[in-house]
């Protein structure tokens, strides 16, 4: 059976499929007006008239928020809480800007409606909801051309009656509604209401999304991919959009972890960058999980691998600020217009620098199948450095040593800022710009090592196919110290396990493949937050281990309480292998030398070897600096490295 992975990003589309031994790869330019274009015209030219398994990254959840362009979306819960979105908490983004303003609720405050009834912390309905109270809304709702509903009461985790009453009166509209028990099961109700809200807010633009795209494919299997490293079937997707919130960036971090367990680098920090935007996530022997995400200020408390962004990347346009300084980003060119070498732009970008300074190859483009014009380049850096008083070549390094350092600043907010050294990891580096620039951020890091995988511009596409299916739920249970006994937490994780197994079924995952992982949130009595613990017969000491690594430091003789069991549901289907390469040598064969021309490094211009990158074998060694080309990536290699090809055919590059 053909599978094909497919990642949407701002300025490409990238496409990885394997055909029994065989793999390929394909790119080409999104279609912003209606992705799935871009991802049908790929799956043709892939597939063709064939049968496959398709797995799907989709940004449509995301960008519906970041663009405000979801659905028109009402809020349904308690009287007098139906504010709760916009009081939120009192965290400041910027402590210090005095003009700083949170994002608006994305439902405002007229589509806000509370209802009477109310169930306390224990479960019990201690006023009643009525069908004729809810029957009420039925008029405003329709006159307000509502497309979705969400819905949140105070309790409901404890017990879900009056959800499910809402639910059952305001179906007859015939419009999604998303109950805050079943798209998350915890306290807090603010976090709870926020990711209900944007689940009910993405769902019926992600619904019409698939939905497009189902009825173009017709039966072939098709999956989505998740938030937390793992696929859900696209129908579940459609009833649980908040779950793909970052689908795309959450592959490159499987196929980083993956690949990186395989080839031996078992500790990474990855580095992902694409055309619009550079993702950045510490791998430390295992994925990093978080229950405290946010996009465009929103929290979203559903797991996801924990990853950074930041708006730097190839489509990143250079302007000159308010002080007269150079910027870089966050503003992209994407891929219409797109960068002034792609033919129709017309403000610098980073692919334009890295053109101007020779480290892009212009007849070598995904493969030659898209040449890069040079020739109007002169012009618009001449123009731009004149302003800055600078020369053309230093304004082109200017603008990369301007990305670098926002790239840099993403990374230590992923490692120094907690507690980890860069230099004791391998920096993986992919996405289509990632090897123009990984090792010039290795050094900046005083990183030793830069990990450069096969295919480094369709690698999340490629971590698609190596995904779980994965199921979480949670539930909040609020134990004390004397309730923390085993048969107790056994209790609470038997419903969820039941859910788990069922769901996994019915996802069409085979019983022997199922997996489950118990954790438990805990925390000292008297604290506000909890950390993840995994569920084991030594959990109360892995809980003072995690407390003092996360905090620096532990008090066994405090209580303990647990405020959530958790569980993680995994079917494990068969994930491709990757063949060893038999051990060549250090030297080059002839054919991997293309040409030799000049390029700019810091200022300076050196002769440079052209290498393609298909005609490397294992064992190869050669020192910068050398620009190796291949269909999804170039990789820049400067004075300062030296390349080494292993077994699998990854390129290891070694900063001095």
């Amino acid at each position: 059976m053909l599978i094909i992975g497919v990642d949407t990003g701002g300025t490409f589309t990238d496409f990885i499929w394997k055909d029994g031994d065989q793999w390929g790869e394909y790119k080409l330019l999104s279609t912003p007006a209606n992705p799935a274009e871009a991802v049908l015209a790929g799956i043709q030219h892939v597939a063709a008239d064939r049968s496959y398994t398709l797995v799907h990254g989709s940004t449509v959840a995301t960008n519906a928020i970041l663009e405000k362009r979801g659905a028109l979306t009402a809020l349904v819960t308690n009287q007098k809480f139906e504010d709760v979105i916009e009081i939120a908490r009192q965290n400041r983004g910027e402590l210090y800007n005095f003009f700083y303003r949170k994002n608006p609720p994305l439902i405002p405050r007229e589509l806000r409606f509370g209802l009477p009834g109310r169930v306390n912390q224990a479960g019990e309905i201690i006023e009643e909801l009525t069908e004729a109270d809810i029957e009420t809304l039925l008029g405003p709702l329709t006159a307000a051309q509502v497309e979705s509903i969400a819905v949140s009461f105070l309790f409901s985790f404890t017990n879900p009656e009056h959800e499910r009453k809402v639910r059952k009166v305001l179906s007859r509209l015939k419009i999604p509604i998303s109950l805050s028990h079943e798209t998350l099961s915890e306290f807090r109700e603010y976090e709870r209401t926020s990711t209900t809200v944007i689940n009910a807010y993405v769902s019926p633009k992600m619904g019409r999304y698939l939905t497009y795209l189902s009825e173009r494919i017709g039966e072939q299997p098709f999956r989505i991919m998740q938030s937390n490293g793992g696929s859900i079937s696209a129908e579940t997707a459609m009833r649980e959009s908040v779950r793909t919130i970052l689908s795309g960036p959450a592959g490159g971090a499987v196929g980083a972890f993956e690949m990186g367990k395989i080839a031996g680098f078992p500790r990474l920090i990855t580095f992902d960058m694409g055309g619009t935007s550079t993702d950045v996530a510490l791998i430390d022997q295992t994925l990093p999980l978080t229950m405290e995400s946010s996009i465009a200020d929103y929290p979203v408390k559903v797991p996801m691998i924990d990853i950074h962004t930041v708006g730097a990347g190839g489509g990143s346009i250079a302007t000159i600020d308010l002080g007269g300084s150079l910027k870089v980003g966050p503003e992209s060119a994407g891929a219409d217009p797109g960068p002034i070498c792609y033919g129709k732009g017309t403000e610098i970008t980073v692919t334009d620098a890295n053109l101007f300074l020779g480290r892009l190859i212009p007849d070598h483009f995904l493969g030659g199948a898209m040449t890069l014009e040079h020739s109007t380049l002169n012009q618009h850096f001449e123009t731009l450095a004149a302003q800055l008083k600078l020369t053309p070549t230093e304004l082109a390094e200017g603008v990369l040593n301007v990305a670098n350092t926002t790239m840099e600043r993403a990374i230590k907010v992923i490692s120094v800022e907690r507690g980890f050294d860069p230099r004791e990891f391998t920096l993986f580096s992919f996405g289509g710009a990632g090897g123009l620039h990984a090792a010039y951020l290795a050094r900046d890091l005083n990183m030793t090592e830069v990990f450069i995988p096969c295919n480094p511009g369709i690698l999340s596409a490629t971590g698609m196919l190596m995904s779980d299916v994965i199921k979480d739920y949670s539930q909040t249970v609020m134990l004390g110290e004397n309730e923390i006994v085993v048969e107790t937490l056994e209790l609470h994780f038997n419903p969820l396990e039941n859910r788990g197994q069922e769901d996994l079924l019915e996802e069409g995952v085979a019983a022997e493949r199922i997996e489950l992982e118990r954790y438990l949130d805990m925390r000292y009595q008297g604290q506000s937050y909890e950390i993840m613990v995994p569920f084991s017969a030594d959990f109360r000491e892995q809980f003072h281990l995690l407390h003092e690594k996360t905090y620096g430091y532990c008090n066994r003789e405090k209580n303990i309480e647990v405020v959530n069991v958790r569980l993680r549901a995994l079917g494990k289907p068969e994930k491709p292998e990757f063949p060893k390469l038999p051990f060549v040598g250090e030297k080059l064969v002839a054919e991997a030398l293309l040409d030799e021309r000049d390029v700019v490094f810091d200022g300076v211009s050196e002769q440079t070897r052209i290498i393609s990158r298909e005609k490397l074998q294992h064992g190869n060694l050669f020192n910068g600096p050398a620009i190796l080309i291949e269909y999804s990536s170039t990789i820049v290699i400067p004075p300062f490295a030296a390349a080494r090809v292993d077994e699998f055919g990854n390129i290891i590059l070694t900063i001095n």
